[in-house]
């Protein structure tokens, strides 16, 4: 007989990788790749750029995210055509996801002076989802619930994305688990047992940002993401950061639910959902022209902020090759 114990343990496990399925990292403002394929080649340099993210530290089994993506431009003269690799390792207690993806972006130059440029772009990859039995803690360990040691599963997936930007301000918009849209109760699954199969919803993604003058050596850069998965609360992330002669910047954000389409969700379970999330303090240092470092911290607004301390990460970029000349456009997204 399954225990009760045991088969709660699986089901949050399941419940929690709905949740982290797709990936947002708190600093996507300096690397929209991640969420977003249209964006490879934009800063038309070659960048390689690595994230570590510890989620809510403190408590046993919480997310572990690691990221490393390379883009860039692979006709340095017309600049029409972006592309990008990334690889995307998510630890959340016994289960575990490792990504690959591929983005190719075909950047349209919509001006004489280059300063307006319209991209759409594509990305495929796979992700192989994995459950460690022996991270799991059951009453009763012939429990043929329990995995035997490690399984592993994997499933393709497609992103498509459209990305406008200009020297002041962008927009952009991207699909994500184009191929989640199936509801065989044989695919994402573990093995014979229903209760380990892992279910995936397509999401959007429409971000949008822009940058002003304050002062002399001082600007502004305000962003908005919104992030919708068609059947739960959308989420919405609110930015600000201040730049200091183009090398230091630091700001915050605010990540929260919003209700903006009218879901059947909401007529019994909106008074229990909190709207907010959390608030994050960011920094980004660029320590030279072609290495920058960042980093952020998310503390939790709702009910789990007695129960953990906050999440940490850490973000590293570096450019390849010369760098731009200094008559350029400065590359603020």
């Amino acid at each position: 007989m399954r225990k009760i114990t045991l088969v709660m343990t699986l089901i949050c496990c399941v419940s929690l990788s709905y949740a982290q399925q797709s990936i947002q990292f708190t600093q996507y403002i300096f690397n929209s790749l991640s969420v977003n394929p249209a964006y490879a080649g934009y800063k038309e340099q070659w960048m390689g750029q690595m994230n570590l993210r510890s989620q809510w530290t403190g408590w046993s089994g919480a997310p572990k995210i690691g990221a490393l993506s390379v883009d860039g431009i692979v006709d340095v003269m017309n600049k029409r055509h972006g592309v990008g690799f990334q690889v995307i390792g998510d630890q959340l207690g016994a289960q575990s996801a490792l990504s690959a993806y591929a983005n190719y972006a075909l950047r349209l130059q919509l001006d004489d002076e280059d300063k307006h440029r319209l991209s759409l772009g594509i990305a495929g990859g796979v992700t192989q989802y994995g459950l460690d039995g022996n991270k799991l803690n059951p009453v009763d360990f012939d429990d043929p619930v329990l995995p035997n040691g490690m399984i592993s599963t994997w499933q393709p997936d497609v992103r498509l994305g459209v990305y406008y930007a200009n020297p002041r301000w962008y927009l952009g918009a991207s699909f994500q688990d184009l191929f989640a849209s199936s509801t065989n109760a044989n695919d994402y699954r573990f093995n014979e047992n229903s209760l380990e199969n892992l279910y995936r919803n397509i999401s959007l993604y429409v971000m949008g940002g822009a940058v002003f003058d304050v002062s002399e050596g001082l600007l502004l850069r305000p962003s908005v993401l919104i992030k919708d998965n068609f059947r739960g609360p959308t989420s919405m992330d609110v930015n600000a950061m201040l730049i200091f002669s183009q090398k230091f910047w630091i700001g915050a954000g605010y990540r929260t639910r919003t209700q903006i389409f009218d879901r059947d969700y909401s007529d019994y379970s909106s008074n229990r959902l909190s709207t907010v999330n959390s608030l994050q303090a960011i920094t980004q240092l660029h320590v030279s022209d072609k290495l920058r470092i960042g980093y952020s911290y998310d503390f939790s607004l709702n009910r789990i902020s007695n129960a953990q301390n906050g999440s940490h990460e850490v973000g590293i970029g570096m450019l390849f090759g010369k760098p731009r000349p200094k008559s350029s456009e400065p590359k603020y997204f």
